[in-house]
């Protein structure tokens, strides 16, 4: 376990030392030696400095990608997951097989035919050829299913019914409060795979304006003459830079964990024990 620790922190340790130094003292320097802030601080202004600041636009639109997604699906997936698991009608288990089956696909097999239908309806190069393909997640469904299926009794619902709750009723007055814990864990796995998606907004946006954060570090590494000798020495984004851009990225995942800890855990909880 030491082992495996340290393959995998080193280089979380080297990301973060990265910035601090000059792209030469990356490569002549000790991996783990700190640089200086001043280095931090002229990495920074290379890197705001390419495009007029472009980085910060990408940020901007990997949260409204991530969050616009965000919540169709829990509009979409907490509902469908409950029904799967507390109401009776034909085609249930048909629909969950369906849930599993594409719950299983390989994201990356569906977006050919997802930018098809997108294009046939005249949303290619919109932020709804992302948003719309991104609510979609049958995870989310799956997940909400089982939290349902083992944490709330039927026995509850049905005294719900008996003292004259609709069915809406039932699910918004009854089930939702009980549910915090897995509305909790679908929106952070669908938040954290939405932000970190990086083929299908790759294929469905034209323009650099409309990068979420992961495209646009794609087009930084292309634009560094370390990795693309023909892109010239005009934008000087080199190791130091990139390494930035790559923090930059994390933070907003990680403060997400980090305010939605508890339930996540409660969540990945439930239905472990009986009592």
């Amino acid at each position: 376990m030491g082992l495996f620790t340290l393959f995998f922190l080193l280089p979380v340790v080297w990301l973060l030392l990265a910035p601090t130094k000059t792209d030469g003292q990356i490569l002549r320097d000790s991996p783990f030696a700190f640089g200086s802030f001043g280095g931090l601080s002229r990495a920074w202004h290379n890197l705001y400095a390419f495009q007029d600041g472009v980085v910060l636009t990408w940020l901007k639109n990997s949260a409204l990608y991530s969050f616009g997604a965000l919540l169709l699906t829990l509009v979409t997936s907490i509902p469908a997951g409950y029904a799967l698991a507390l109401t009776r009608f034909v085609g249930r288990h048909l629909l969950l097989t369906v849930t599993l089956l594409v719950m299983l696909m390989p994201s990356a097999a569906l977006v050919l035919p997802l930018y098809l239908e997108v294009n046939a309806v005249h949303l290619d190069g919109t932020i709804w050829s992302v948003i719309l393909p991104f609510s979609f997640f049958p995870f989310g469904v799956y997940l909400t299913y089982i939290y349902f299926s083992s944490n709330v009794p039927a026995d509850l619902l049905s005294a719900a019914r008996m003292d004259g709750c609709s069915e809406w009723q039932v699910f918004r007055l009854v089930a939702m409060p009980l549910a915090k814990p897995v509305v909790a864990l679908v929106g952070f796995f669908n938040f954290v795979g939405n932000w970190n998606n990086f083929f299908l907004p790759f294929v469905m946006l034209p323009d650099s304006s409309q990068y979420p954060a992961q495209v646009g570090l794609n087009n930084l590494l292309t634009s560094s003459s370390v990795f693309n000798t023909s892109s010239g020495l005009g934008d000087q984004i080199m190791r130091p830079e990139l390494a930035l851009a790559t923090l930059i990225t994390i933070v907003p995942v990680l403060v997400v964990f980090l305010f939605s800890q508890r339930a996540l855990v409660s969540g990945m909880l439930a239905g472990a024990t009986k009592e």
